[in-house]
C-alpha cells in the first residue's frame, strides 16, 4: 500500500512540476532569453515528483530510522541546481510587458548601470521605472527596502520622492491657471494677504507665482545666513567669468593662427596668476549642505499651508526678485498656500484628485500615522560610515516642496501625461480623434521653456523653467556630441534621492502622420538614501532605450 500511494504521489507531482516548467519556460522566452532545454520541465517535474513521493513514504513509515544518504549520480541531471538559478528579468509571478523583449540589451546594460552606482554610494535600494511611448517596459528593484526585515525592493516600493513634489504642485498650479482662477504675474498678497509685503534694500519690491515658480523670488531655501549664501552666488559667477575668459583668449589665439607673441604670452600668464589669487582670497565661507540644516529635520506637524508660512515668512529677501535664481522649497510652501486659495479646497484634497484623474493610486502625502503599504525604510551612514535609519521628519510643512511619496510607476504615468499634452497639438491636424492632454499643448510649452537667469544644478548644460529642469537641443559641431532635449527633476530628501525624466522623441513629418503621442522616453528611479545623484544615470538608461525603440513594430 505504501508503495502504491508513493507512486501515485510522485505521477502527481511530477504532472504540477512538468506544468511548473512549461510555465517557466514561456516566461524565460517571452524576457527575450535563449530557449531553455527540451527535457528541462520534464527533468524538473521528475525529480519533484520522486522526491515529494520518497518523502511521504518516510513519513508515513514514521517509526522507521532514516536511511543514510546514497552517494550522488554523476550521471543524474543537476536537479537542485536548475531550483536554484537566478530568474529571468520577469519572474512568471510578473508577467514581461508585451513590447519588453525588444529592449533586453538595454535593459541588461542599465541594470549593469544601476547595480553600480548602487555599489558605489552604498544605497541599501534603488527601484527603477522605464517606458517608451507610453508604455512601461521595464520596472525593477535592486537591493532592499528594508534592511533589518530583508524586505527587497519590488516595483511596488513606495518612497520619498522629495523635490519632483514640486513638478506635481506646477500641474495643480496650471489646472488653476487655464481655468482662470489664478493669475501668475500678480503680487503674492492678493491670495495670501498672509505673507506680508516686501522690501529689497529699501525697495518696495513684488513678488509673484510666476516667480516663485522658477526659484527667482528671493526667498530663501533651508540656509539662512545671507551672507554666506551671497558670497557663494558670487564665487560661483566669479568661477564663470573666469571660464569665459580663458574661451575668449583661446578664441583670439586661434583667430590669429595660433601665434603667440611675448607680449600675448605675459598677458596670458597674468590674468591666470591674478585669476588664482582672486579665487584663493575669495572662496566664501563654507555653507552648510542641506542636510546639516536643522529645518530639513523637523518634527513639528503643521495643520495647513498658512499656518508653514510663519518658518520665513518674516524673512527678508536674499535677493532683488527677479535677479538671480536661489532654489528654494519655502517658495513652494507658499505657493502650496496660493493653491488652496484659487481652488477653494485645501492644497491635499485638490492634489488628491489631480493625482486621481493622472491615475497615480499610489502618490500620497508623507504621514507617520497611516499605515501605506510596500512603504521603504530610509538610511544614511553615521560619522562612523555605518549603515543607521534617518531620524523621524515631519514634511508637513513642505508638502509642495519635497513631501509626497510614490512610486516608479506612478511617476512613469505622470511624466507620460506631460510628455502627452506636450505632444498632442503636433499631432491634432493629422489625428483629429486624439484626446485632449491633462494640461493644454501651450500650458506645456510654457513649462518646458527655459527662464532666463535660471540654473539646473543637476546638468549645467540646462536651465531651470517652472518646476522642471530643461535642456534645449544643442550641437555645436557634424559628426560631434549631440544634445538632446529633455526635460527632468531630481530629488533630495532625508534617506532618499530620486529622478524623474522625460526624453522626447525628435519627432519627422513621418511620425506625425503614422503614430500617436506620447512619443519618447520618461525614466524614473527611486532611492532610500540621502545625496545619490540620478539624473546622469536617467539620461542614460533613457538613452540606452532610445537606441533599442527604432526595432518596435
Amino acid at each position: 500500500m505504501y508503495r502504491l500511494l508513493s507512486a501515485v504521489t510522485a505521477r502527481a507531482a511530477t504532472t504540477r512540476g512538468r506544468a511548473w516548467g512549461c510555465g517557466r519556460r514561456a516566461a524565460h522566452q517571452r524576457a527575450g532569453l535563449p530557449p531553455l532545454g527540451p527535457g528541462w520541465a520534464g527533468g524538473l517535474g521528475l525529480g519533484l515528483g520522486l522526491a515529494l513521493g520518497v518523502k511521504l513514504a518516510g513519513g508515513l513509515r514514521g517509526a522507521s530510522p532514516a536511511p543514510p544518504a546514497a552517494a550522488p549520480d554523476p550521471e543524474a541531471p543537476p536537479q537542485a541546481e536548475l531550483l536554484e538559478q537566478p530568474l529571468a528579468p520577469w519572474s512568471p509571478q510578473t508577467p514581461a510587458p508585451p513590447h519588453a523583449r525588444h529592449f533586453v540589451r538595454a535593459i541588461d546594460n542599465s541594470r549593469d548601470l544601476l547595480h553600480r552606482i548602487k555599489d558605489e554610494v552604498g544605497a541599501p535600494g534603488i527601484v527603477v521605472g522605464v517606458s517608451v511611448d507610453g508604455k512601461e517596459v521595464w520596472s525593477e528593484g535592486l537591493g532592499y527596502a528594508d534592511v533589518e526585515n530583508r524586505v527587497p525592493c519590488k516595483p511596488e516600493t513606495v518612497m520619498r520622492i522629495a523635490s519632483i513634489s514640486k513638478s506635481l504642485t506646477m500641474v495643480a498650479i496650471a489646472k488653476l491657471w487655464e481655468a482662470g482662477k489664478l493669475d501668475l504675474d500678480i503680487p503674492v498678497q492678493h491670495y495670501v494677504p498672509e505673507f506680508p509685503e516686501k522690501e529689497y534694500e529699501g525697495e518696495k519690491v513684488s513678488v509673484t507665482t510666476r516667480l516663485l515658480i522658477s526659484h527667482l523670488s528671493g526667498i530663501r531655501h533651508y540656509e539662512k545666513d545671507m551672507k554666506k549664501v551671497k558670497e557663494e552666488k558670487a564665487y560661483k559667477a566669479l568661477k564663470m567669468m573666469k571660464g569665459m575668459m580663458e574661451s575668449d583668449q583661446e578664441k583670439e589665439l586661434k583667430e590669429k593662427g595660433g601665434k603667440s607673441n611675448e607680449k600675448n604670452d605675459f598677458a596670458k600668464a597674468k590674468v591666470e596668476q591674478d585669476n588664482e589669487t582672486k579665487g584663493r582670497n575669495s572662496k566664501p565661507c563654507k555653507k552648510k549642505n542641506d542636510f546639516e540644516q536643522g529645518e530639513l529635520y523637523l518634527k513639528e506637524k503643521f495643520e495647513n499651508s498658512i499656518e508653514s508660512l510663519r518658518l520665513f515668512k518674516n524673512d527678508p529677501l536674499f535677493f532683488k526678485p527677479g535677479s538671480q535664481f536661489l532654489y528654494s522649497t519655502f517658495g513652494y510652501t507658499l505657493l502650496a498656500a496660493i493653491v488652496e486659495r484659487a481652488s477653494g479646497y485645501k492644497y491635499l484634497d485638490y492634489m488628491q484628485k489631480i493625482f486621481h484623474d493622472l491615475d497615480m493610486l499610489t502618490t500620497v502625502q508623507e504621514e507617520n500615522e497611516p499605515v501605506i503599504y510596500n512603504r521603504a525604510r530610509f538610511y544614511v551612514y553615521n560619522k562612523k560610515k555605518r549603515l543607521v535609519n534617518t531620524p523621524y521628519v515631519d514634511n508637513s510643512y513642505k508638502w509642495a516642496g519635497g513631501g509626497f511619496l510614490s512610486t516608479v510607476g506612478d511617476l512613469l504615468k505622470f511624466g507620460n501625461a506631460m510628455l502627452y499634452g506636450y505632444q498632442v497639438g503636433l499631432f491634432k491636424n493629422s489625428n483629429e480623434n486624439l484626446l485632449p492632454g491633462y494640461l493644454k499643448p501651450e500650458t506645456m510649452l510654457m513649462i518646458w521653456t527655459p527662464v532666463p537667469n535660471t540654473e539646473m544644478s543637476w546638468d549645467k548644460e540646462g536651465k531651470y523653467a517652472m518646476a522642471w529642469g530643461v535642456v534645449e537641443k544643442k550641437q555645436t559641431y557634424g559628426s560631434c556630441r549631440k544634445q538632446r532635449h529633455y526635460a527632468s527633476h531630481t530629488g533630495g530628501a532625508v534617506g532618499a534621492s530620486s529622478v524623474l525624466l522625460v526624453l522626447p522623441e525628435e519627432l519627422d513629418a513621418e511620425a506625425l502622420n503614422n503614430k500617436v503621442p506620447p512619443r519618447g522616453i520618461v525614466v524614473s528611479i527611486i532611492c532610500n538614501m540621502q545625496s545619490v545623484g540620478l539624473n546622469s544615470t536617467a539620461l542614460k538608461i533613457a538613452l540606452e532605450f532610445d537606441k533599442d525603440r527604432s526595432d518596435i513594430p
